[in-house]
């Protein structure tokens, strides 16, 4: 399929145009030439020179990151952003990025699938950012420990684990914002919720989970963020018949 193709195939599916306002990164295509036929897709978490150079070698004709290169500021083309888009040039890859489309999706997003790993119910959206939703919060069918969310979402201290358990031993409701949300926690508390899910952890949240005593687990940012691109490669292979893989480049926070 060409590249405008498989571009207004993620712009629909990821409902693009709705996070224009809010998102300062440049969602959607951030590198190709026109009309690109694309048969294979790398899919990662950053948009950095290993995920590049790791598409190079083999051979993908686009990659799909969460974490793009452009964020609402010029960016002049030397040193490492050179380097990056060298790559790029060279290997006639194309690149796409999506950020909070693909945190706050209802089946593919990073929030949503987390949620569905950890079974609950009475799922409904959580995590308010400029007046829209990113994350999910819902109930455990039956209260949980702590452990069992880490082991369920695969986070540990090499992911960058950070645990702030000042909370009910036995957890029944959870919300969930991945990568750096730590201020999130304050609606977790205000909404009596017994947990927060989140990558990266705060000294100025420490009190406020400590005296309002909620368990608050941040998982890593990254490790919390691979979910999405992971699903978005299972997409395409199932709905656009396109050869999919997933890059895992792990940062441990």
């Amino acid at each position: 399929m060409k590249i405008e193709q498989l571009v207004d195939y993620v712009k629909n599916r990821l409902h693009l145009d709705e996070w224009q306002a809010i998102d300062s990164s440049l969602n959607g295509l951030q590198f190709s030439r026109p009309q690109k036929e694309v048969k294979k897709v790398v899919c990662a978490v950053d948009a950095s020179l290993a995920t590049f150079e790791k598409a190079a070698q083999l051979k993908a004709d686009a990659i799909f990151v969460h974490h793009g290169l452009f964020w609402g500021q010029p960016l002049s083309v030397t040193e490492s952003h050179y380097r990056r888009l060298e790559v790029l040039f060279k290997n006639d890859i194309a690149l796409i990025a999506t950020h909070l489309p693909l945190d706050a999706h209802p089946s593919l997003g990073n929030n949503a699938t987390m949620a569905s790993l950890l079974k609950l119910e009475q799922v409904e959206p959580f995590g308010l950012y400029k007046g829209k939703f990113i994350g999910y919060k819902g109930t455990f069918p039956t209260a949980v420990e702590i452990d069992f969310i880490t082991q369920r979402l695969n986070l540990s201290e090499q992911t960058g684990l950070k645990v702030l358990p000042f909370g009910k031993e036995k957890i029944k409701s959870v919300g969930i914002v991945s990568g750096g949300a730590p201020n999130e926690v304050l609606e977790a508390i205000d909404l009596g919720l017994d947990a927060y899910i989140t990558g990266e952890t705060s000294h100025t949240m420490y009190a406020y989970c400590l005296e309002a005593q909620i368990n608050m687990i941040c998982g890593g940012h990254y490790a919390t963020e691979v979910f999405g691109v992971q699903q978005m490669a299972r997409d395409f292979a199932e709905n656009l018949n396109l050869e999919t893989t997933f890059i895992d480049l792990p940062t441990s926070l």
